[in-house]
């Protein structure tokens, strides 16, 4: 008697769903390794609102619109690598340097802006941006309240806005942080509410641990979100300090400060364990950076050390006001190190 097998049936592997906290440089850095894996992951990236310098905070103060720097960076991380869409994302990174009155601005935020004008809501027009530049992955504000950023330091003395307490006065470059907020409270948005609580792994950093990173965390909601989720939270641990923000401070320091901001200790630390350039150092330390210090190994959590370095030369355009990182992590190896984090998902080294 013939006996009818019925045929296997290979199980559909979901995308893993994988959101990037933070802003700048450091989730640029993050989010464009992570698109080339765009066929196992769900990525979403949470940025701050509170950015108010360079090109974002004139376009602020000129049109009153939200922040467009930190989620036009995460847009062309997102963008895929198409030669069509290369060019469009070359454009978006584009800043001008030689009319006075564009000098300086950036060509994306400039867009993000108009189009705002044009479709009615930052958050419309970043969807629109995202079919434009083909995104592998949605950018999400982390509220669409309208604030600033507000340090309170530990001579009871304060700052406002995100742009002077990433680059202080110089009397402020040995103090520290005690408590940082938003003027006014600001409420997560239910979109980034839902990414937190619905995730399977949290990526915070690298970047700068208080205008970057915890800018995100200081919005009502955000802790609560954390408690809700049930996701494996990964630090990336910055290469350098920063004056007026994190100078003196270990690695264990920011995880402590994390832990105070969302109400939670991270699960996995990841750690750079390539010697930085002597020359990069010494410039760094003229400006009144350096190192972080290592404890990693005096903490209570997983540390997975790997070469994360870039060894490509970072310069900035002229007519570019703010302080930039020159030495960076590698999209490539930050991404690989985070796939090898999530179980069940299978993948190729870029």
């Amino acid at each position: 008697m013939d006996v009818k097998k019925e045929p296997k049936i290979s199980p559909v592997r979901q995308k893993k769903r994988v959101v990037v906290i933070g802003g700048g440089t450091g989730t640029h850095t993050v989010l464009r390794g992570l698109q080339h894996h765009h066929n196992q992951l769900d990525i979403t990236a949470i940025v701050s609102m509170a950015d108010s310098g360079g090109s974002t905070g004139r376009l602020r103060d000129a049109f009153g619109s939200l922040p467009v720097g930190d989620v036009r960076m995460a847009l062309t991380a997102l963008a895929s690598d198409d030669d069509h869409t290369e060019i469009v994302r070359q454009l978006f990174l584009y800043r001008f340097n030689k009319d006075a009155g564009l000098n300086g601005h950036n060509f994306g935020n400039l867009f993000l802006t108009a189009l705002t004008d044009i479709v009615g809501s930052e958050a419309e027009a970043t969807r629109v941006a995202s079919k434009i530049l083909r995104t592998r992955g949605q950018v999400i504000p982390v509220t669409t309240d309208n604030v600033n950023l507000v340090a309170e330091y530990d001579d009871n003395t304060t700052l406002e806005g995100e742009h002077y307490i990433d680059e202080p006065p110089a009397h402020f470059a040995h103090r520290k942080i005690n408590a940082l907020y938003t003027n006014p409270k600001a409420i997560i948005s239910d979109e980034a509410f839902n990414a937190i609580i619905e995730a399977d792994c949290i990526v915070l950093g690298p970047g700068d641990l208080y205008s970057s990173l915890l800018a995100n965390c200081v919005v009502q909601g955000v802790p609560e979100a954390f408690a809700q989720s049930k996701a494996q939270v990964v630090y990336v641990a910055n290469l350098m300090t920063r004056p007026g923000q994190t100078r003196g401070m270990s690695i264990g320091d920011h995880l402590r400060e994390i832990e105070r901001y969302i109400g939670i200790y991270p699960d996995v630390l990841l750690k750079n364990n390539t010697e930085l350039p002597k020359a990069m150092i010494d410039h760094y330390k003229s400006e009144g950076d350096e190192p972080l210090l290592d404890d990693s190994h005096l903490l209570p959590i997983p540390t997975i050390t790997r070469d994360l370095l870039s060894h490509l030369d970072y310069s900035k355009a002229d007519s570019d006001t703010l302080t930039r990182s020159l030495v960076r992590h590698d999209s490539d190896k930050l991404a690989n190190a985070i796939m090898a984090l999530l179980p069940d998902v299978i993948f190729h080294s870029v």
